[in-house]
């Protein structure tokens, strides 16, 4: 901190000095004039040192961003000619804007990143993508004041050596026409009669070139992409989806909605695994098992303890009726009745406008479309262990069909994976009666969280009775005398699990094989390589959902799904970049944890100076009518302002309390504009306002309430 604060007195004194002492009247037009004879004849005599100090004074200029660099060019141009003038400016006001740079990257980029991180991790993102392209433009334009450049692009991340080679070759022009116009000094009356509007204009046009240019170039990058394919001269559709899950639901409505010709392909149930074997069949068992659960507790509102009396095949059919009642609102009759054309059948590209379906009611059909959109979802991930396969798993997605067989829940499940998939399960299942263990290879379940969330969590799940085994690697599956183990590794020590059913949920990973991708060369690792408008190698063909992720959750494919069909029907006219700033989600568990924006185990991995404020649900009367204290909400914000970096809600609802804080941080509104919002009474919505009031109260203005108290003191008499 010292090294800049001396820095910045260096600085500061220079620049006083320059105009104190009057220096900057020898940089004028008339100050040039006046001086040449001088000049000249010092260059006579010492010319070598004549050139190494003008070449000094223009650095110095440039990187204390001080008046006259304009004046310098002008005379690099009358002392030196034009190829001699040309080399020495172009080279002095690149080493002098690049010092500026440095100096500006020194003393403000820290400061600025803690005010402002996520600004500025949005703009080194843009920076490091197109930064190049960006500055080359603007060094081309003379009405963007060079100075400001060297000084905000000292703020980003952009490189030192990239930064100096596109300044160079970017001012290359216009030091060119000033050197030139130095040459012919004496009949210049003004520095206006050097930048004419018909030179700006030509500069100006100059500026926008690269854009032409990057068309261009973007144009013939298309040819090269599609050079081995023939377009067809028209097509049966506007636009094609394969799959039928939540972004290529959304993406299909969009399309329908705006009028336009769009096939929705589908090989299996509508809706996809959200509906059929994800989020619904999950919510339904947790609230079955939730109520086993109070029923257990009942003393807890003054009831008398009992067990609750259940059937497990009622229990699942209840689950496939609550599947079976959402049904109709993805069903091909609810589409087509939006204008959605559905096809049911496997679909697979045959080049980037054509689509071969392998129909579910036998043969193929072929459609061509303007523009195709891959949102095939994801499959569970099931890891390779000896013996798994011989000894039987369950997944999110087959436990439904196999469990509504059983009379009872399984006596003994695995479940193995300490994620959400895997904690909701094991906590339900535990509640419904089985004996739960659940082993997870991390140091802790839920890991994306804060570890106090992940410690709440696991004593959560321990409180409904799951045995939550953490650190414990499974190594196989073995089958001895009719009785099912999994082998786990736990401090260098190896023991068995006996099992009924294992469940495998362990993460998620793309259906990628199978619809023609790898054929055309469309990269895919893990999921679909995609750029920041969902488009993938094909401009054409675009991808959403699960398949492209980052967030493998059913409402951002939704997200996704919007941008996915505004950018392939209109995006010749206007691209949008899919905006992930803020995404919540939310995990099932009694109480649910749910989150938005950046915990604490995020903040400081990025080095942000934060604070937290928490509220305890203790403290909410709702919470206490409802025996329900057990929880808190944890807010992060820069320190001393109310912007919201990231909260964390673990509580009953806490999926429905994130909402406001999404809305909140979605529309740039603080901690304060929460604290003057009505909040009905008594809800558990109260716990937003009451954080907020934690956070104001923490920040109260200390002299002035001093001050009010003395105010007071001094009206009672």
């Amino acid at each position: 901190m010292l090294k800049k604060i001396i820095l910045l007195v260096g600085v500061l004194v220079a620049v006083t000095a320059f105009f104190y002492f009057d220096l900057h009247q020898l940089l004028t037009l008339n100050g040039l004039k006046g001086s040449m004879d001088q000049f000249s004849q010092w260059r006579e005599q010492s010319p070598l040192l004549v050139i190494g100090a003008f070449f000094l004074l223009y650095v110095v200029v440039t990187a204390l961003s001080l008046p006259g660099a304009t004046i310098l060019t002008l005379a690099a141009g009358a002392l030196f000619g034009l190829i001699e003038g040309l080399l020495i400016a172009s080279f002095a006001s690149t080493v002098g804007a690049t010092i500026a740079f440095l100096v500006s990257r020194y003393l403000l980029r820290d400061a600025i990143k803690l005010r402002f991180p996520e600004r500025l991790t949005a703009i080194d993102a843009g920076v490091k993508k197109e930064g190049s392209f960006y500055l080359f433009t603007l060094r081309l334009v003379p009405i963007f004041p060079f100075f400001l450049i060297n000084l905000l692009m000292g703020v980003t991340a952009i490189k030192a050596w990239t930064f100096f080679w596109v300044s160079q070759l970017g001012m290359l022009a216009g030091t060119f026409v000033f050197v030139n116009a130095g040459t012919q000094l004496a009949q210049i009356e003004s520095l206006s009669g050097i930048l004419s509007f018909n030179l700006i204009l030509s500069f100006t046009l100059l500026g926008v070139f690269p854009f032409i240019a990057k068309a261009l170039l973007n144009t013939i990058k298309k040819r090269r992409i599609y050079k081995n394919f023939s377009k067809p001269k028209q097509f049966d559709r506007n636009m094609i989806v394969i799959g039928a899950g939540a972004g290529g639901l959304v993406t299909s409505y969009i399309a329908a909605a705006v009028k336009a010709k769009v096939t929705l392909i589908e090989a299996g149930e509508m809706g996809g695994d959200c509906l059929n074997y994800g989020c619904v069949p999950s919510k339904a068992i947790i609230k079955s098992a939730k109520i086993v659960e109070q029923f257990q507790q009942a003393d807890k509102y003054g009831l008398e303890k009992s067990s609750a009396t259940f059937s497990f095949k009622k229990v699942m059919a209840r689950v496939h009726q609550v599947i079976a009642d959402i049904a109709p609102h993805d069903s091909v009759e609810r589409y087509t009745k939006l204008g959605v054309e559905v096809i049911k059948g496997y679909g697979k590209l045959i080049d980037p406008w054509t689509v071969e379906i392998a129909l579910s009611t036998g043969g193929t059909q072929t459609l061509s479309a303007r523009t195709i959109v891959i949102a095939t979802g994801a499959r569970p991930f099931v890891p390779p262990l000896p013996g798994l396969e011989e000894a039987g798993y369950v997944t999110s997605d087959t436990l439904w069909s196999k469990f509504a067989q059983l009379d009872e829940p399984p006596k003994k499940l695995v479940v193995l994976g300490g994620g959400p998939i895997g904690s909701e399960l094991a906590q339900s299942f535990a509640r419904l009666g089985s004996q739960v263990t659940q082993v997870e290879m991390a140091e802790r379940i839920m890991i994306k969280e804060d570890l106090e969330v992940s410690e709440f969590a696991t004593q959560a799940l321990k409180s409904s009775g799951v045995n939550v085994l953490t650190n414990h690697q499974a190594l196989r599956c073995e089958v001895r005398n009719n009785k099912k183990y999994l082998v786990v590794q736990h401090q260098e020590k190896e023991f068995d699990i006996e099992y009924d059913e294992l469940l495998c949920a362990v993460g998620r990973s793309a259906r990628l094989t199978g619809y023609g991708l790898e054929e055309l060369g469309i990269e895919t690792n893990r999921t679909i390589q995609t750029n920041d408008y969902l488009e993938t190698l094909y401009p054409n063909i675009f991808a959403a959902g699960d398949i492209v992720g980052p967030y493998q959750f059913t409402h951002v494919a939704a997200h996704q799904g919007w941008y996915a069909a505004v950018n392939g029907l209109f995006g010749h006219f206007k691209k949008f970049k899919v905006d992930y700033r803020v995404i919540p989600w939310t995990t099932f568990i009694d109480p649910e944890v749910a989150r938005v924006g950046l915990n604490e185990q995020d903040a400081i991995s990025q080095n942000l100076d934060y604070e937290v404020t928490r509220f305890e649900f203790a403290e909410l009367d709702r919470a206490i009518t409802e025996s329900a204290t057990n929880g808190f909400i944890k807010v992060l914000t820069p320190k001393g302002k109310d912007k919201i970096l990231g909260v964390t809600i673990v509580s009953a609802h806490a999926g429905d309390l994130i909402a406001e804080f999404v809305l909140a941080m979605k529309h740039g509104l603080g901690l304060n504009k929460i604290l003057g919002t009505i909040h009905s009474y008594p809800t558990w919505a109260e716990g937003n306002k009451y954080i907020a009031g934690e956070w104001k109260r923490a920040h109260a203005p200390e002299k002035v309430l001093n001050l009010l108290e003395k105010y007071h003191t001094w009206r009672r008499g």
